[in-house]
């Protein structure tokens, strides 16, 4: 839902910015890596249980996350390589942020809830391989009710107001299972209409007419032609008057005496 509603407009605020970064000795690069140590400080701060730090970091490390690919495009460095270390960057930033929130409710009252968000990483890592392998077969996949934007935004809600962290969780839960869904039906749809299967039966009007069933007729109009392609049959004798002819041939080479016989 981000992608396809929001960035937009974040582009236009984040661009300004970009541009201002442009003139500083700071890379794309830069803030990439800065954004995977604030996301790790996080996870650390959230696993020792003060959740009210954790969304100050939470908070902070969302900024380079914004910000990188505006300066990237300003100096003229986008690239491959740069939009993979951003997505991988994504990838590691969630495995902090929910682990350590994993393992603050694993050392808590309530050690079972620790399974909620490593759940959440787990929808949101296939959301991201969904678009990832959908994009290299040359299919869309954006959109959806829970991307990482959301994900970030109630993880940062949950922990500013943590008596209502674990409804927060589940709903996030649900949510990303339900984009799961939804780029799966996506991605699905497209395949299915690049497949395009052997006509079972071609109609009048193609190249190749319909075969129609064989029938009697069929067999004695193929004997007939391959009666009158015979040479004897060119020649206008019967099978009869030739095999008679070759014995009246043959009995009269035995009467005079013909060596060959």
């Amino acid at each position: 839902m981000f992608d396809g509603h929001l960035r937009a407009g974040v582009d236009k605020t984040t661009g300004p910015i970009g541009e201002a970064l442009a003139k500083t000795p700071l890379s794309a690069d830069s803030l990439t890596i800065a954004g995977i140590v604030i996301s790790m400080a996080a996870g650390i701060v959230i696993a020792s249980g003060r959740l009210w730090v954790g969304f100050i970091l939470v908070i902070a490390g969302t900024v380079p996350d914004l910000l990188d690919g505006p300066l990237a495009k300003t100096k003229g460095t986008t690239s491959k390589r740069g939009a993979f270390f951003d997505s991988f960057s994504d990838r590691v930033s969630d495995l902090f942020l929910f682990g350590g929130l994993g393992w603050y409710y694993l050392h808590s009252s309530r050690p079972g809830m620790a399974a909620l968000p490593f759940g959440i990483y787990g929808a949101a890592s296939l959301i991201s391989y969904q678009r990832a392998k959908a994009e290299s077969l040359g299919f869309s996949a954006k959109g959806g009710i829970m991307e990482r934007g959301e994900r970030i935004f109630a993880l940062a809600a949950g922990l500013l107001f943590s008596p209502i962290l674990v409804a927060v969780l589940w709903l996030t839960l649900g949510l990303s299972v339900v984009t799961v869904i939804q780029r799966f039906m996506k991605i699905w749809s497209q395949a299915s209409m690049s497949v395009a299967g052997p006509p079972r039966r071609l109609r009048k009007g193609h190249d190749a007419p319909i075969r129609r069933p064989f029938q009697r007729s069929d067999f004695f109009r193929s004997a007939g032609s391959r009666r009158s392609s015979h040479p004897r049959r060119r020649a206008g004798a019967s099978p009869a008057s030739s095999s008679f002819s070759r014995w009246l041939e043959h009995r009269g080479a035995r009467s005079f005496g013909d060596p060959e016989s």
